[in-house]
């Protein structure tokens, strides 16, 4: 008997001891994992972001040295950004300041930033330059919030970082304004310090074996600092951070953006008899359900997968290594070689005989993929990273087809030891733009008001921002991949681009372009013919100072011509590029013997010494798009919004019917909308158009072209254009006149990320005025805004045929615009009728237009900026 109290004494003061320690270890393990999110600048604890998170006060966590630091708030708010919170306060450093954090030494974690580049107090936004140093890695150097914001066309800037911690348990990070800059000041509005489990180990090296320093294997990533790129839900939709497992509180958007071309594949869910099991080697944290329970796949045609590659871009800083993270899910294949396929990573082979199968073994298993490459400067071009996959034909799978449910990828520390990055360039004409004194809504004779923008066929001065989150398309071979070239735009952090085109026409003499030939004899018989001479003395023999924008195919100057009478607005082509023929030959073709007062004029042109040269008339007051949002000068009111599309309608109307053939622009956007001196809006950049079906022809067949956002789902389908394409890509410009945002935001939810999808979604539901334009709200007549938006919906119908015509949607503008002046006396009949042009409407000359004047050009030479927008 004593024996077995004894026994059970011992028991229980072993388990009392279990006990003890366990909570001890549960109380450790809260300790050493502890989470910091912080509100900067904020003063009080506790305040919740729209995603129903927690921020602190920021002001334990400072060092001694940042005493004299401000605490600000943010004098506007912008109507994009997600939250308040930590948005709208902010802590500013006029010297070198430093937080120090406490955490556990065994765990990485996710540092990240945000930046809301507003003016503070009495602080500009534009003077903040300044770096960002995390426990001795520079993750920022001589950064600029706004500069990057501009680019990037967004309201505010995240950057996360993934950082081991040093042995002594602490993470610094310092906040330093850069010497460069007189009066610069360092500042931040959020910090976020999550601890994160294991999650990198090594990764296979594509295309290292030349490179000094790595075996010929793989490269440890165990301690390496990472900088995220990009992270996707390949197939799915936005994930919030309150929705990422393991408590990461990571973000995951969607890969559309990104996909290249028209190469899209299909996206697929997990039906509801498919469970998805995490393994010992996928772990829950390593990515949410909700990634490896979607996926894009190359379709169902097998014949049709071995002819394409189901492709994504990505636009990155040169000279750093990158890890690119691979999500895989098998959601329907069960055997191995059912469905197996290629890696390609920047025209490297990753892994050719990739099955999913085999590396989980079931279906339903999660599992994932690192890769490395590097990433050289080729003093040519802006960088891309390309992400390939395509089937393993020489394996013979049951099923030619590829998968990917997911993709991260991270930039490792350079050959500098950092992971410091540029700022984005700005164009010259946004420089020139941000320069500019605020100019209010009405005529101007002013000499010297400056100008901000170009004319012509200008792609407007936004038409870099519209690349972050649209998809450009141009040609160019990749090696051994077997695709044609495409520049893709990024949406998420970096963001850059740029344009490249081949031309096939040559001189014999110089290999350069060549285009007098070309160019038919009735146009340039209708188009001013300038001397190389003429151009030069108008630009001041192309000076500097002129610039008033500059793209992928060359700079376009401020000119004056006819002895300082007429300002022009001058495009040049690189000389020494074999780029833009095709689009220097249509824009001629086509303008040449369009007039119209709706219709940007080109003036002429010079081929002389193998120039491509166009001069336009010049638009003072630029494109209808920076008039809208992101740096606009001048918040248009409804009226004369309202005017602006009026506009535009009668010169697209005038294109589809008023020459003897139909054109059709291909290429409506609200970059591509101009307004002059009197804000007269003239519709621009006519690269794209082509001559529309005879009276036996319902569409053209032609390949796809045109602008992310704004193209014609059917066209995009079926191949087949027609001027209801334009009708179409004209709805999306009347919901972002009335919403003030653009045609594509990747960085909202996947609901909302297309305006033409979401202004549909909210038409239909009836809550329209909850995403129109802050500034209009209560100043649109009900009535009007009814008209205003049905004619919107109507042009964004699914199916050509229930599209309304040009001339329809022009009636209703108008009426539209008689219910906003006289709501209770419109002097119109509430009937439909086609619009017929009148004198005013067809302008000063009316030519038409021969056949074989189009030609089916790759990439337009009319845009101006970065012309990937395309």
């Amino acid at each position: 008997m004593r024996r077995i109290k004894t026994t059970h004494l011992l028991f229980s003061l072993v388990l009392f001891s279990l006990i003890c320690n366990s909570i001890c270890a549960s109380n450790d393990a809260k300790s050493n994992s502890i989470s910091f999110i912080l509100n900067c600048g904020a003063e009080n604890n506790g305040q919740k972001d729209a995603d129903g998170r927690k921020w602190d006060s920021d002001t334990k966590y400072l060092s001694s040295a940042a005493d004299d630091s401000i605490s600000a708030k943010a004098e506007i708010q912008d109507p994009s950004l997600p939250s308040t919170v930590p948005y709208m306060s902010a802590r500013i450093f006029t010297n070198e300041s430093s937080y120090v954090f406490k955490v556990s030494p065994k765990h990485r974690h996710y540092i990240r930033l945000h930046f809301y580049p507003s003016d503070y107090s009495s602080l500009n936004s534009s003077d903040a330059y300044f770096a960002v140093i995390a426990n001795g890695i520079t993750v920022l150097k001589n950064f600029s919030a706004s500069i990057t914001a501009k680019a990037l066309s967004q309201a505010y800037i995240l950057r996360e970082f993934s950082l081991p911690v040093s042995t002594d348990g602490k993470i610094k990070i310092t906040f330093s304004p850069s010497p460069l800059y007189k009066g610069s000041y360092a500042f931040i509005n959020g910090i976020e310090v999550i601890p994160s489990p294991d999650l990198f180990s090594s990764a296979i090296m594509v295309g290292f074996s030349d490179m000094v320093g790595y075996s010929d294997q793989s490269i440890d990533l165990g301690i390496a600092p990472l900088q995220t790129m990009f992270r996707l839900n390949v197939g799915g939709s936005f994930i919030p951070p309150t929705n990422d497992s393991g408590g990461l509180s990571r973000t995951w958007f969607d890969d559309s953006p990104y996909v290249f071309g028209a190469g899209v594949g299909i996206t697929g869910e997990a039906d509801k008899n498919v469970s998805i099991h995490y393994s010992k080697e996928t772990r829950e944290y390593v990515a949410p359900l909700d990634v490896y329970s979607t996926s894009r796949t190359m379709g169902p045609d097998g014949k049709v997968n071995q002819n394409y590659n189901l492709t994504w871009v990505f636009q990155v800083d040169a000279n750093f290594t990158y890890v690119v993270r691979l999500h895989f899910c098998e959601l329907s294949m069960t055997k191995i070689n059912q469905r197996s396929f290629e890696i390609f990573i920047n025209n490297q082979t990753a892994d050719d005989a990739a099955d999913v199968i085999v590396w989980a073994g079931s279906k339903g298993v999660p599992v994932y993929k690192d890769f490395a490459v590097y990433v050289q400067d080729t003093k040519v071009e802006d960088e891309e990273l390309w992400v390939a996959l395509r089937p393993a034909v020489q394996l013979k799978p049951e099923f030619y087809d590829a998968i990917l449910n997911g993709m991260e990828i991270f930039k490792m520390n350079g050959t500098k030891g950092d992971l410091a990055g540029p700022n984005p360039e700005l164009s010259d004409m946004m420089v020139k733009a941000e320069a500019e004194p605020e100019r209010s809504f009405a005529p101007s004779s002013s000499s010297n008001q400056k100008a901000n923008v170009i004319g012509g066929a200008a792609g407007g001065a936004a038409a870099v921002v519209v690349a972050a989150v649209c998809i450009a398309i141009y040609q160019r071979k990749k090696r051994d991949i077997g695709v044609e070239r495409s520049t893709s735009t990024s949406g998420w952090l970096p963001l850059y681009g740029n344009s490249h085109t081949s031309s096939t026409t040559k001189s014999t003499i110089s290999g350069k372009s060549c285009t007098s030939s070309h160019i038919s004899s009735l146009a340039v018989s209708l188009c001013r013919h300038f001397s190389f001479a003429e151009i030069k003395k108008a630009t001041k023999n192309f000076d500097e100072s002129q610039i008033i924008g500059v793209g992928g195919f060359g700079k376009v100057y401020k000119g004056v011509i006819d002895g300082g009478t007429t300002k022009v607005a001058i495009k040049r082509a690189n000389p020494s590029s074999e780029q833009g023929i095709h689009e220097f030959q249509t824009e001629i073709e086509m303008l040449s013997k369009l007039r119209h007062r709706h219709l940007v004029s080109l003036i002429g042109y010079c081929e002389e010494d193998d120039e491509m040269i166009l001069v336009y008339d010049h638009m003072a007051h630029g494109t209808l798009r920076e008039h809208l949002y992101k740096g606009n000068k001048t918040i248009l009111s409804w009226k004369q919004r309202l005017e602006i599309c009026i506009g535009a309608a009668r010169g697209l109307h005038y294109l589809h019917t008023g020459a003897k053939y139909t054109i059709i622009h291909r290429d409506v956007k609200t970059t591509n909308i101009l307004l002059d001196e009197h804000w007269v809006a003239k519709v621009s950049d006519f690269g794209l158009s082509k001559t529309g079906p005879n009276l036996n022809q319902t569409h053209v067949s032609t390949v796809v072209k045109g602008s992310f956002g704004y193209l014609d789902p059917e066209y995009f389908r079926r191949q087949q254009l027609t001027e209801k394409s334009d009708v179409y890509s004209f709805g999306v410009v009347l919901f972002e006149v009335l919403c003030a945002r653009p045609a594509l935001n990747p960085t909202l939810a996947k609901e909302q990320v297309s305006l033409a999808d979401w202004a549909l979604h909210c038409q239909k539901k009836g809550i329209l005025e909850d995403i129109i334009d802050p500034h209009l709200k209560g100043k649109i007549n009900p009535e009007c805004l009814k008209k205003f938006a049905d004619a919107a919906e109507k042009c964004l119908s699914d199916q050509g045929i229930d599209r309304p015509s040009m001339g329809d949607v022009l009636w209703n503008l108008e009426f539209a615009l008689q219910l906003q002046e006289n709501p209770d006396g419109v002097a119109y009949s509430d009937e439909k009728e086609t619009h017929k042009p009148s004198q005013t409407d067809m302008g000063i000359q009316e030519t038409n237009l021969n056949d074989g004047t189009e030609e089916n050009s790759s990439v337009v030479f009319s845009q101006l900026i970065h012309p990937q927008g395309r």
